[in-house]
């Protein structure tokens, strides 16, 4: 059985830094994309950061230069990180970790982490 689960959220000040970690495990036939997603309230959700199939990394532009991805893989399972520095009150969110699986391609999301950054 597959499990996501994130943590490393919290309320900060303008200019802070947080560090969140999403925990994928059951992992069996190998991970197609991963990336970390953000959903502000009245808001769509939208891709943070991520790492494509070919493992390159891409950034939505409002977090280029203050956001850093990276992750670890094991055998059956995956740990995404998510450096977040230079925060601002409009990086104000629940952020999500989504991982999509071989072979279905099946996506897979935690449940989510509140990030709170006070102006």
């Amino acid at each position: 059985q597959v499990r996501v689960v994130e943590s490393g959220g919290g309320l900060v000040q303008t200019g802070g830094s947080l560090r969140l970690s999403c925990a994928a495990s059951g992992i069996i036939f190998g991970i197609n994309a991963m990336g970390w997603y953000r959903q502000a309230p009245g808001k769509q959700r939208e891709l943070v950061a991520g790492f494509t199939t070919g493992g390159n990394t891409n950034y939505a532009d409002s977090v280029k230069g203050r956001f850093t991805i990276s992750r670890d893989i094991a055998k059956n399972s995956m740990t995404l990180h998510l450096q977040m520095n230079s925060l601002k009150p409009e990086d104000t969110a629940a952020y999500y970790c989504k991982v999509t699986l071989s072979p279905f391609m099946r996506d897979y999301w935690g449940q989510g982490t509140q990030v709170t950054v006070s102006s």
